[in-house]
């Protein structure tokens, strides 16, 4: 390593403003270790985005950037644009003053000393370095097994995911830049990273509970994500519902001789009950259906449309103040 190369942090933040500062301060710790010991260039920042928060979130980040304008940096978008967004929205603005980039969330969950060992594996010649939890200790039964049963089913459906990894990662620059190629409107990080290559690895971190406030994904929220990556990524379940139609044709072909040979024996009123069965099951797969194909034909009427994925409003950075100082 000739010289420490610069780190920028992202961190989405939406309604954090009670566990901003903590937050704030554990990594103003963690940036002065790693730039006293070389790791790290001085000229690394942290960014905060403020997706469209609604509390005292954009006021706190305007208010560490004023004390401390040479560490901490905000960036405020202007409206709620969803998470991924918020994250893409960070790396977007960041990606042409960095070397590389870590991204993480603002409640503090995942372990910033991982951080050490990702900027080490970067050095190492790494450009994409996520971080994977080791365990899921802290979760709930029923939020461990719905997580884990989603990764296991983004594999079948063939989506190429890191399992146990959410968004907390380290890429560089060139990584970055080719992210910036991927243009859909219809954002799931986690499997865009893996799709763009180069040489990558894993580093492992036990996740902590939240630091304070509230989750802001609630089971709602989660299913909606698993739905995207799923259709975002993979069309099997659109050959699946090709497959069950050929599978119901079939059925229907036996059902027609049952009917038919119950109609020469004489036995017309049999059956009355499975007969209804029959079509409020057959009605029942067919709006399934539908709604499977509803959710692409949705994915491409929003992709057509082409709408900015997100709208920065402002960009609080020491590096623009210094450019338009020189200007």
């Amino acid at each position: 390593m000739d010289s420490p190369e610069i780190l920028y942090m992202v961190v989405p933040c939406y309604n954090e403003h009670e566990v901003l500062r903590e937050t704030a301060e554990q990594l103003k710790t963690k940036y002065t270790s790693l730039i006293d010991s070389g790791l790290i260039s001085p000229e690394s920042r942290i960014v905060f985005v403020n997706d469209g928060s609604s509390d005292q979130t954009w006021g706190i980040i305007k208010e560490l950037h004023s004390k401390e304008p040479k560490l901490f940096s905000g960036i405020d978008l202007a409206h709620n644009s969803g998470h991924q967004n918020a994250v893409l929205a960070g790396l977007m603005t960041v990606k042409d003053i960095c070397d590389m980039c870590i991204t993480m969330d603002a409640d503090l969950q995942d372990d910033i000393n991982t951080i050490d060992e990702m900027v080490k594996k970067y050095y190492e010649g790494n450009q994409v370095v996520y971080g994977v939890r080791s365990a899921r200790d802290t979760d709930t039964f029923f939020k461990k097994s719905t997580a884990e049963g989603f990764y296991k089913f983004m594999k079948v459906m063939g989506a190429d995911v890191v399992y146990n990894h959410a968004d907390f990662r380290l890429m560089s620059k060139r990584v970055l830049q080719e992210l910036a190629n991927f243009k859909e409107v219809n954002l799931f990080l986690r499997g865009m990273v893996p799709l763009i290559g180069f040489q990558n690895c894993k580093v492992y971190y036990e996740r902590h509970e939240r630091a304070a406030g509230e989750s802001k994904y609630p089971l709602k929220k989660m299913l909606a994500f698993a739905v995207n990556g799923i259709t975002s990524f993979s069309t099997k379940p659109l050959k699946m519902i090709t497959a069950l139609g050929l599978i119901m044709s079939a059925v229907s072909v036996v059902a027609f001789i049952w009917a038919f040979i119950t109609k020469i024996a004489g036995f017309t009123e049999h059956g009355w009950s499975s007969t209804m069965c029959s079509i409020w099951l057959i009605g029942g797969l067919q709006l399934f259906c539908l709604g499977i194909i509803g959710e692409y034909i949705g994915k491409i009427y929003a992709e057509v449309k082409q709408r900015p994925r997100y709208i920065v409003a402002e960009f609080l950075s020491d590096v623009n103040e210094k450019k338009e100082n020189q200007q």
